[in-house]
């Protein structure tokens, strides 16, 4: 009795030892990376079989014995990246904890919702169809800005971290709460609508940091004075709402009565064209004092711009990039 009593014990002490070890033991086999995508309400032993299918584990045993030992575990849905071999142990811990993989994107500063559109596409779970609906349902800043008609101006330009279950209008309402965190800090001088239109202007007229004060102040000045704006990229957004801009900017866009364009309306356009950044909401908050009401492109490749007082100092200024352009061109003839 004591003899089959101690095989007994070997037996059971064998068992455990091998359960220990082929559930410790990363799957040697395993070879470059995998995504496991585990729908919500699959049963342990389909998360068994879709990571052998994977390639993730060698056979389903070891990770249905895992969850006999750990009935309380609860295996969480979503997308899992694997990229080295890993031992059924680490690979039901991971799901247990819901270590999901995420997918990152940014929006630079300056994009639109035809930009946001294409980015967020990419990410390849999210269609066109579901993110352009998403970022023409005003919503989401409604209470901030009642006459707003989309999400323009308001998708605040960052880095975002999103999961393959993340929707389209999850992801717009990340956007949106990151807009209202950076509004929330700031020196709010004007209503949010006519700020976040303006900065968007500023954002779009240059890149340098130094210059957005400056062009917030000319355009400041220009409002104030009833001057139209004459803002090339209001021109572009006008034409890219209709579906007609071809890369750049003719007569034929000059002369359209569209809303948008501030070479036929006085004022600011209905609402933003762009996201602008913290630094273009703030010069358009608090602009310095200046008496400059025009500006055009250096065209030295520097990015910059010439300010002006005048529109004599304004024509020379123009007539100077022109030359330029012209330099340029001919030293570009073979």
């Amino acid at each position: 009795m004591k003899r089959i009593a101690a095989a007994g014990a070997a037996f059971v002490a064998a068992l455990a030892a091998y359960a220990a070890w082929t559930v410790t033991r990363p799957y040697a086999a395993f070879t470059g990376a995998a995504n496991v995508d585990i729908p919500k309400r699959t049963g342990t032993r389909q998360i068994a079989r879709l990571l052998v299918a994977h390639g993730v584990l060698r056979d389903p045993f070891p990770f249905l014995l895992l969850k006999a030992v750990r009935p309380s575990a609860r295996l969480q849905a979503g997308e899992y990246r694997f990229t080295r071999p890993a031992s059924p142990a680490e690979v039901f811990d991971r799901i247990a904890r819901g270590d999901v993989h995420f997918h990152e994107f940014t929006v630079p500063e300056g994009s639109n919702i035809f930009d946001v559109i294409r980015i967020v596409s990419k990410l390849g779970f999210i269609s066109e169809n579901e993110i352009r609906s998403a970022v023409h349902d005003p919503g989401p800043i409604r209470d901030l800005a009642p006459s707003a008609a989309s999400l323009e101006g308001y998708l605040y330009p960052s880095t975002y971290r999103v999961t393959r279950q993340t929707t389209a209008r999850q992801i717009t309402r990340m956007m949106t709460d990151q807009f209202r965190k950076v509004w929330a800090k700031l020196d709010r001088r004007l209503p949010v609508h006519e700020a976040v239109t303006l900065a968007s202007l500023v954002e779009k007229e240059t890149g340098l940091a130094s210059e957005r004060p400056l062009v917030a102040s000319v355009y400041r000045n220009r409002l104030r004075l009833g001057i139209r704006l004459e803002c090339d990229p209001t021109t572009i957004y006008a034409a890219l709402l209709e579906g007609r801009y071809r890369g750049a900017i003719y007569r034929s866009d000059l002369a359209s009565e569209h809303p948008y364009n501030t070479y036929r309306h006085a004022g600011l356009p209905p609402g933003p064209i762009a996201s602008p950044g913290e630094a273009s909401l703030r010069a358009a908050l608090d602009p310095p004092a200046s008496e400059f009401v025009f500006f055009v492109a250096k065209g030295d490749g520097s990015g910059g711009h010439r300010f002006s007082t005048t529109l004599a100092q304004h024509t020379a200024a123009v007539a100077e990039y022109r030359r330029g352009r012209q330099i340029k061109q001919a030293r570009a003839l073979p």
